[in-house]
């Protein structure tokens, strides 16, 4: 039995070699393909291209007897290191005329991120950060582009002191709530304003696939270059007014915040030991944990700023603890009639949703459940 063994693990390592062969040489080739829509100013991340290619694969996968999601996993995976590798070619400046751009709060994560990304495009970049102010009129005098992305409770006064600008300059936040920033740069600036919230951490590989939500405020002709550029770094747009998006925060952002953060307070004082948690959690509860654990793996400042951020967000989580309340209630009685009769209002309420989540999840749970060493 071992050397029957031992003959069909030399064959699968054989076979391992020749997909390395294989993964090296697509790899290079993904860098030339990059190199070309450098050069022609063609996004990195197409839709249309991947949806395409990927019902091909299994369609052939599963001629050959091959699992066809197992094919889309590995092509998944490729392509993520793949749109990074493009990355690296550098993207085609769409406003060559452009003077330079200043990027105010630029030595952060997140306008680092935005810097490299201006600087592979070929713009002239400027950090202006919170030791520059004394050469701040130098610095703005010809700018082209100003990206604000400083802490949100330093926003407004930030914005306030940008009244100086070229008239023809784009004035532009990266800040996750945007009523007030945009209210601010409108007041503070007479030129092009567009208030921007990237929904991606400054950790991310690549633009490609990653959101930037976008609130028009004035000359939209004047900055619909910007957005292209995001376009050809591989980023997908949303246009929602700014009212709207901030009530779309306070639900998505603020309350989710609060929750883990109550959840891993309620942890902490409970006091269990995190490894037993850890072997007694299934794959979903293990995600859910460390979903928790990641927002205490990360700056505390920033997190209470955008939970503090307006009173709204206080307002709705006042609002889920009542509903919290009423929730525990259904306990106190032993009530399972009507738990049954709310959770069934709760999956109408999501309707298809609920499936597609569903199928969703199965995929994060089996990528989390991969991950998983157990000696």
């Amino acid at each position: 039995m071992a050397a029957e063994l031992t003959a069909l693990r030399d064959k699968i390592d054989e076979v391992d070699k020749q997909m390395l062969d294989l993964l090296a040489q697509r790899l290079s080739l993904v860098e030339q393909v990059g190199e070309v829509k450098s050069k022609h100013g063609l996004p990195i991340y197409a839709p249309d291209r991947e949806a395409a290619m990927l019902a091909s694969r299994r369609a052939e996968a599963e001629k050959k007897g091959v699992p066809p999601q197992l094919i889309e996993d590995i092509l998944r995976r490729t392509m993520r290191e793949s749109y990074a590798s493009e990355k690296d070619s550098g993207f085609k400046r769409l406003n060559p005329e452009l003077r330079s751009v200043v990027i105010v709060g630029g030595k952060g994560q997140l306008g680092g991120l935005f810097g490299r990304m201006f600087t592979l495009s070929g713009y002239q970049v400027k950090i202006l950060g919170s030791q520059d102010w004394d050469r701040a009129d130098e610095m703005l005098s010809d700018a082209g582009l100003v990206v604000v992305t400083v802490p949100i409770n330093r926003t407004q006064g930030v914005i306030e002191k940008l009244n100086q600008l070229p008239e023809d300059c784009i004035l532009c936040d990266l800040t996750s709530i945007k009523s007030k920033p945009l209210e601010a740069m409108m007041k503070t600036h007479k030129g092009p304003v567009v208030g921007l919230h990237p929904m991606f951490g400054p950790d991310v590989s690549s633009l490609a696939k990653q959101v930037i939500v976008y609130c028009d405020g004035r000359g939209e002709n004047e900055y619909q270059w910007l957005l292209e550029q995001f376009k050809i770094w591989g980023a997908s747009l949303c246009q929602i007014s700014a009212q709207e998006h901030d009530k779309g925060m306070t639900l998505i952002q603020a309350l989710r915040h609060f929750t883990s953060f109550a959840y891993g307070l309620h942890l902490s004082k409970q006091n269990p030991n995190i490894d037993t948690l850890m072997k007694l959690s299934s794959p979903i509860y293990r995600l859910e944990l460390a979903m928790v654990g990641r927002l205490f793996g990360q700056d505390p400042n920033l997190y209470g700023d955008i939970i503090l951020s307006s009173d709204e967000n206080i307002e709705m989580i006042r609002r889920f603890h009542q509903q919290f309340g009423d929730a525990l209630a259904l306990l106190d009685g032993k009530d399972k009639t009507r738990f049954v009769e709310e959770f069934n209002q709760v999956s109408d309420w999501f309707g298809d949703y609920s499936r597609q989540f569903m199928l969703e999840s199965q995929n994060l749970l089996k990528q989390a459940n991969d991950a998983i060493h157990r000696g």
